[in-house]
């Protein structure tokens, strides 16, 4: 039986994982808090985890789908 040639190897799909895994972990970091008539405004909202580190965690992520379908596979 020949083998199938793939368009990814098994280092893309790894990669393709990871990266996956870190743009899971920017949307939990942005997530939480929410505000109600009952609890008022919750200024926790604009604090630096949600404004700057989840979106550079995000950003990071989807740079790592763009590079993990760049790579060349190994022969």
């Amino acid at each position: 039986m020949d083998k199938k040639q793939f368009a990814f190897g098994k280092d893309n799909f790894i990669w393709l994982a990871v990266s996956a895994a870190i743009i899971i972990i920017g949307f939990i970091l942005v997530s939480g808090g929410k505000t109600t008539e009952e609890t008022g405004f919750d200024p926790r909202i604009f604090d630096t985890r949600r404004l700057l580190i989840a979106p550079v965690v995000i950003m990071s992520g989807f740079g790592l789908v763009i590079y993990s379908i760049l790579k060349k596979t190994k022969e």
